[in-house]
């Protein structure tokens, strides 16, 4: 760790941190804004989050992520139940010193590769560009809101 870095206290700033008086600084928000500014930040994260732009962000990611999360729990947990209640079945011989057992782990694993490039493509293709666009927006209304 390097001793010059003038980065090194700035993310602990102002946590637990004594103010100069002998008492820990406020860790809390700033106090309320001031009204002839316009929106806080705050309030813009919220306009944003209740925008039906984020809404529909929200909407694809769990069209994706629910059904798929269910599928891999459900596959998963027929590997688990198959090797506990039916253990000849596992251990059936597929190829030589290959049983069932044996192809269907290396199953979980190349269904959670599968899984995870489905899911960068679905990101890729269904949600970044909408998640960006949000995101550009969004930052575009704090920056006029500290000025």
């Amino acid at each position: 760790m390097r001793l010059d870095d003038p980065w090194y206290d700035a993310l602990a700033s102002g946590w637990g941190e004594l103010d100069g008086t002998g008492s820990f600084a406020p860790t809390g928000p700033p106090g309320p804004a001031d009204p002839r500014r316009g929106h806080s930040a705050a309030d813009i994260y919220l306009e944003v989050q209740r925008s039906e732009a984020f809404q529909e962000v929200r909407r694809r990611y769990r069209r994706f992520v629910v059904p798929a999360t269910f599928a891999f729990l459900a596959w998963y947990l027929v590997y688990v139940v198959a090797a506990v209640t039916a253990p000849g079945l596992m251990a059936r011989p597929v190829a030589g010193a290959v049983n069932v057992a044996m192809v269907a782990g290396l199953g979980q694993f190349l269904t959670t590769f599968l899984l995870t490039g489905a899911y960068a493509r679905h990101a890729r293709l269904r949600r970044d560009r909408a998640a960006l666009d949000l995101r550009w927006e969004t930052q575009e209304m704090t920056r006029g809101a500290g000025r």
